[in-house]
């Protein structure tokens, strides 16, 4: 067991989530592409001064190593500010907007007339050598089961160009994800132990998901701070995944403890907990003002704006979802599906919350394994016209349940909503003879397993309602 508090142990968190609006600083799209760049151009790092006069130790290393960087374009989506040839526009004002909801759910105080600054790039990411940040929002902080969590700041910068290779001396970068607005969120050195880095980092993350965010594989990019008795400060990349965490930590913890005389660096997780050295800790001789842009001014009018409109957490969302009956498993589906809205809307037609959000969440991941295409195709046939449309007719029962599934999936292959609601109905002539010879061959059965046995029989081909009514008439 680690004695954290012996060990003076000192943490603190480091969040980049992506937002999902156009570019932070033009007017481009934020789009990542496939195809084939149209264009290269070719730079090398150059170090530079910051604002104190002194140039960064980190900016100083990389540049003694030489390396080439080569930056892919695009002539319809790459403009001349992410080749650094042209001013910056202003801020985006989604993007912003985005920002101070985020801010806000974290108790922080907005700052209202701040300056962008740039922070000079070392990895070469970056056409220009350097990235714009602006710190709009600080003295925050969120609650944990240890206690507070302090907020030290959050702020708006851009997201570095995308690697694409990187070899000895040369990295090729694409442009396309240069600039897309990321909210930068960094905590106080509060944490103590690994636990609650893990459950600090869950509760941002919960926030984070709760507003106008971009989901998936490369969107959010967490760093963690640790530092111990004898050991300067160590930064670690790539600290995301919640079932590492606690791993990483104690194994950082092991290292620094063999190595009292560590120097403060970068290191990145490795996938076995370990980490790995990346570069020497920058300081804080990277910034330097902004002069293409003025002060940043956050008026009061918009604060209020976000303020009355700000996003429930997914953990209150799911409290609510519990009240319509929703188990855990379900719940988490329709959160990470982003069906939330879809769910409200058809529940108001038919009351089932399990049914509807099976239909939303575990029927369009069945269809697409079965016809071998994306979930997303699916989603694009079965929207939510479609669901609502097939929801009325089970109301009215022109349809029975039991046809249901069947329905969506021939909606799926393509055939129109109408046509897939056409089922031949059968002549309660059938139906009524049906039900005298079964009564017959098996007497004494309860009206419910009479109803059972015939709908079984006819696949929705009858309505339940008159099914019913001609067992009753012989049962009773």
């Amino acid at each position: 067991m680690i004695d954290y508090k012996k060990l003076g142990f000192k943490s603190g968190l480091e969040i980049h989530q992506q937002l999902n609006t156009g570019k932070l600083f033009c007017r481009c799209q934020s789009l990542l592409r496939k195809d084939e760049p149209d264009f290269e151009i070719k730079r090398k790092l150059h170090a530079i001064a910051g604002e104190t006069g002194k140039v960064d130790v980190a900016v100083e290393y990389e540049a003694l190593q030489g390396r080439e960087f080569i930056y892919q374009g695009y002539e319809d989506s790459t403009c001349l500010v992410e080749l650094d040839e042209a001013p910056p526009e202003m801020i985006d004002e989604e993007a912003l907007k985005i920002g101070l909801q985020i801010a806000l759910l974290l108790n922080c105080e907005i700052i209202p007339v701040t300056q962008i600054m740039r922070k000079t790039v070392i990895d070469g990411s970056n056409t220009g050598g350097f990235q714009r940040t602006v710190l709009f929002a600080q003295n925050g902080f969120i609650e944990t089961s240890q206690g507070k969590v302090r907020v030290d700041s959050v702020a708006l910068e851009e997201d570095a160009a995308r690697t694409i290779s990187r070899e000895n001396k040369k990295v090729i970068y694409r442009l396309d994800r240069l600039g897309i607005p990321l909210v930068e969120i960094a905590t106080a050195p509060d944490l103590k132990n690994a636990e609650q880095v893990k459950e600090a980092a869950l509760k941002i993350g919960d926030i984070l998901r709760a507003c106008n965010v971009k989901r998936g594989i490369g969107t959010i990019r967490q760093d963690v701070n640790i530092s111990i008795k004898g050991h300067p400060r160590v930064e670690i990349k790539g600290f995301q995944e919640p079932k590492m965490m606690i791993k990483t930590i104690e194994k950082e913890i092991e290292r620094q403890q063999e190595n009292k005389k560590g120097k403060s660096c970068v290191r990145n997780a490795m996938p076995d907990g370990t980490t790995k050295f990346l570069r020497p800790m920058p300081g804080a001789a990277r910034m330097y003002p902004e002069t293409d842009l003025p002060l940043l001014e956050i008026k009061r009018n918009l604060i209020n704006l976000v303020k009355k409109d700000l996003p429930k957490l997914r953990s209150e969302v799911k409290e609510e979802l519990k009240g319509v009956g929703l188990n855990e498993e379900m719940m988490s589906l329709i959160l990470k599906g982003e069906r939330l809205e879809d769910f409200k809307e058809l529940l108001q037609i038919k009351n089932e919350p399990n049914l509807i959000a099976k239909m939303l969440v575990l029927w369009p991941k069945d269809f697409a394994k079965k016809l071998n295409i994306s979930v997303d195709k699916i989603m694009k046939k079965l929207n939510l016209d479609v669901l609502e449309n097939v929801l009325q007719s089970l109301e009215k029962e022109e349809i029975s349940r039991n046809d249901l599934q069947e329905i969506l999936f021939e909606v799926a292959k393509g055939k129109s909503i109408i046509d897939a609601l056409k089922v031949d109905k059968i002549s309660l002539n059938e139906v009524e003879e049906f039900v005298a010879k079964l009564i017959k061959e098996k007497p004494g059965l309860s009206v419910g397993a009479y109803m059972g046995i015939v709908m079984k029989k006819f696949k929705g081909k009858v309505s339940g309602k008159d099914v019913m009514e001609i067992i009753r008439e012989y049962v009773e």
